[in-house]
């Protein structure tokens, strides 16, 4: 096990590597936000699915993607039509024009980090790949579970003096 020193170490590193997402996002077309290409990459991934689901997989509340499928559906990015297992309920898929923009996205992304690590070499690039996919994956199986949730008595037994 590290010690603490070192968790504290990747703690500010964790923390720093804020700027390296914003360097990031500066290479996204204009109207298009991280979050919204995380939801048209996990429409990709994980194909037409559920508001709620989506919502799940990015880890924000449904008001929050609410706003955001609005958004991407205002612009022709993703399509919404009612569930056909429950009619109150919207079925979101990836439309051509949004699977068009998540490929502009993806090939800006990988265009701006081959710059940036243009004197990496392959090993390098791996071991990061590696280590990077290891620490997501720790940190899936330390997800917090809810906890069940008690509810009080309905009624409480009284007492006659």
């Amino acid at each position: 096990m590290a010690a603490q020193e070192q968790y504290e170490e990747l703690a500010r590193q964790l923390s720093a590597l804020g700027a390296v997402k914003r360097g990031l996002s500066r290479s996204l077309p204009q109207d298009c936000s991280p979050a919204t290409a995380m939801l048209l990459a996990l429409l990709k991934q994980h194909g037409d699915m559920r508001m709620s689901r989506l919502g799940e997989l990015l880890g924000i509340d449904a008001s929050v993607t609410s706003r955001h499928v609005a958004y991407a559906a205002e612009r022709g990015w993703i399509d919404r039509q009612p569930d056909p297992l429950d009619k109150r309920s919207r079925q979101l898929s990836l439309t051509p024009s949004g699977g068009a923009l998540l490929e502009e996205v993806s090939a800006r992304y990988t265009q701006a980090l081959a710059t940036c690590l243009q004197d990496w070499s392959d090993a390098d690039v791996g071991h990061l790949i590696g280590l990077m996919t290891r620490l997501r994956e720790s940190f899936g199986e330390c997800r917090p579970r809810l906890a069940p949730q008690h509810h009080p008595a309905e009624h409480t037994t009284r007492t006659h003096a």
